[in-house]
């Protein structure tokens, strides 16, 4: 369909508009008004669900817990058609300042120390282009097993991706987890929080965006923060002044990343299938 329908819903006068590129699943936009400019989503709504619904009350969960990082504002979300959208505040990007990680690992270690009542969230919804469950548990080794590694282990093996030896090697794995996470009460996690969905804003701050959020175990986001490279050391400095992590953490990484690596096996294969299957083999003897 063409873009001027949705851009007529949107309510906004519109000047023009550019084409965003960077993402796999959405057509992005900027749009410019008189007084402001906004960033939009577009994506196929019978394909993705409610998807830019649930972003939104990620979003709005992410601005409730935490005060010290840019969250962009929901302006709308809606149906036109065959598509859905999501209009956004436009957050101009700048250079961080010299304490600018480290307002931003203070800021998530705050966010993260404020207890919730369960793990899960109050809906399912999605981690990327993938339907991410949320049951709600009241044990972390549970809901992991059941909501986050099982889920996608079944996905894999339909694909022929996985053996029944695998489905074996998973299943001793998720056994074995109340011994290899150490408790801790839910907190509110961000769910996809790496290099790629954080920028620095003009005013030198951090800002956040496309969450996968959920009540979980605080270590997932820092084990997302460092599969793909790794946040600026002065982050986990400032994140372990104000939240220590317990001891053995960055042994445990692979624990956290095992989830992130099973999406992405599942969405695009190649090596993180097999990245995947090493972590549950070296964790379940």
């Amino acid at each position: 369909m063409s873009l001027s329908s949705i851009l007529e819903n949107c309510g906004l006068t519109i000047a023009k508009h550019e084409p965003v590129h960077g993402g796999d699943i959405n057509r992005s936009f900027c749009l410019y008004t008189r007084e402001a400019k906004y960033f939009l989503k577009v994506n196929d709504a019978a394909r993705y669900q409610g998807m830019f619904e649930k972003e939104a009350k990620g979003l709005g969960a992410l601005v409730k817990n935490t005060a010290a990082i840019r969250i962009p504002r929901v302006i709308k979300f809606g149906l036109t058609e065959q598509e859905q959208y999501l209009l956004l505040e436009w957050i101009e990007t700048g250079k961080p300042r010299t304490d600018t990680m480290e307002k931003f690992g203070s800021a998530v270690a705050i966010m993260h120390q404020q207890e919730q009542s369960y793990f899960g969230w109050e809906e399912d919804n999605y981690i990327g282009s993938l339907p991410q469950h949320n049951t709600k548990y009241d044990s972390w080794p549970l809901f992991y097993s059941e909501c986050r590694i099982m889920p996608l282990i079944q996905l894999l093996f339909n694909a022929g991706a996985f053996t029944k030896q695998d489905i074996v090697i998973a299943e001793s794995f998720c056994k074995k987890l109340s011994q290899l996470f150490p408790p801790e009460p839910p907190a509110l996690v961000h769910g996809d929080l790496w290099a790629g969905n954080f920028m620095v804003t003009s005013k030198g701050d951090v800002a956040i965006y496309d969450p996968a959020v959920y009540y979980g175990h605080r270590e997932m986001d820092i084990g997302m923060t460092k599969l793909f490279g790794g946040f600026d050391q002065r982050f986990y400095d400032a994140y372990n002044a104000m939240y220590p992590m317990e001891k053995n953490w960055l042994h445990r990484l692979p624990l956290a990343q095992l989830y992130p690596l099973l999406v992405h096996a599942v969405l695009f294969g190649g090596h993180y299938t097999g990245g995947a299957r090493e972590i549950m083999k070296r964790f379940s003897g």
